[in-house]
């Protein structure tokens, strides 16, 4: 599949799984340096066909496609100028996930040995206003060592060395806290002991070459 299919396919797959509603969210793929596929603004993500998506430059600028760009952008292209490991970006507004952002709380506790090893720690950034820098600079303390971070108040993105890596980090990340939301309405969430942490990543390193 191209990468244009392959991004519609993701779209579709977020809304199919209520990770965004009606026009929210936006997704895209780094080409090149310079040249990202985004999601143009204001398209439900269910129905987003291939004349719903641009190609941008670093700066924002419409290279090819019709539409307006999404001041969301700013997310994307900000985590592509830092994180040179990075391929795609996926913002969604996942209703568990969200509900913790807005709550107040990050995910900063190993709790499945799953996410562990595929999230990691996933911090909460400070609010920041949407269309302007505030959002981007909230996430700078944590840019360079996370996969998945909440945002207070707004939602969740999540970086991939391609888009479907990124699109399967947010379908771990709502996983999570929706089961973590049920162990609490039991009594609360367990952590998993420190020296079992130890353990899982040296199994993680030597038997697939996972390293944390």
């Amino acid at each position: 599949m191209s990468q244009v299919n392959n991004l519609i396919d993701v779209c579709h797959r977020v809304y199919q799984k209520q990770f965004v509603s009606a026009y929210d969210g936006n997704i895209s793929i780094k080409i090149s340096d310079n040249s990202f596929l985004i999601t143009r603004s204001g398209v439900c993500k269910g129905d987003v066909t291939e004349k719903d998506i641009l190609e941008i430059d670093s700066s924002s600028n419409v290279l090819k496609g019709s539409g307006k760009v999404s001041t969301e952008a700013k997310i994307h292209l900000f985590a592509y100028q830092n994180r040179k490991d990075v391929s795609a970006v996926v913002h969604c507004h996942p209703i568990y996930s969200t509900a913790f952002a807005t709550f107040g709380e990050g995910f900063t506790k190993n709790i499945f040995p799953e996410v562990v090893l595929t999230l990691g720690n996933v911090p909460l950034c400070e609010y920041g206003t949407p269309s302007t820098d505030e959002l981007p600079e909230s996430m700078l303390p944590f840019i360079k060592s996370s996969s998945a971070l909440l945002l207070k108040n707004h939602g969740a993105v999540t970086f991939g060395k391609n888009i479907f890596d990124a699109y399967f980090k947010m379908e771990k990340l709502e996983h999570q806290a929706n089961i973590i939301f049920l162990a609490r309405m039991l009594g609360g969430e367990k952590e998993i002991p420190a020296k079992k942490v130890e353990q899982l990543l040296s199994i993680a390193k030597s038997v697939y070459g996972i390293e944390k």
